[in-house]
């Protein structure tokens, strides 16, 4: 598959991810779930997906989604119309509390430097 095509399908996957995840009402997906990155293997078997839960629990977000894996392949199957529905694996990404943890270090590091100034 071209390389545009493969990176069209994976940008397609993540948006109707993103709309899925909201629909799902299991408990253990407290807060905002966010879907950092898709990686679609090159023969379209598997997808690997980033997930970070913005306040709440990683950890059981992503057990939450990969016990909803079948119905959440089988909404993106009728969603995408594609011959060939990837396998979801989800993984946990601590990304945005990382980055989040750092802006709020600079943040610091700027008020510092505001107070020896003045």
């Amino acid at each position: 598959m071209a390389g545009y095509r493969l990176d069209r399908l994976t940008e397609d996957i993540k948006r109707e991810l993103s709309d899925i995840v909201r629909e799902l009402k299991d408990p253990r997906l407290k807060g905002l779930i966010s879907i950092v990155r898709v990686e679609v293997s090159n023969d379209l078997s598997y997808a690997t997906v980033h997930v970070s839960a913005v306040g709440g629990d990683t950890a059981k977000a992503v057990e939450g989604l990969k016990n909803a894996a079948g119905f959440v392949r089988k909404t993106l199957s009728a969603r995408l119309r594609v011959r060939k529905t990837p396998e979801l694996r989800f993984i946990e990404d601590y990304s945005i509390e990382h980055s989040a943890h750092i802006a709020s270090l600079l943040n610091g590091i700027g008020k510092e430097e505001g107070k020896d100034r003045g």
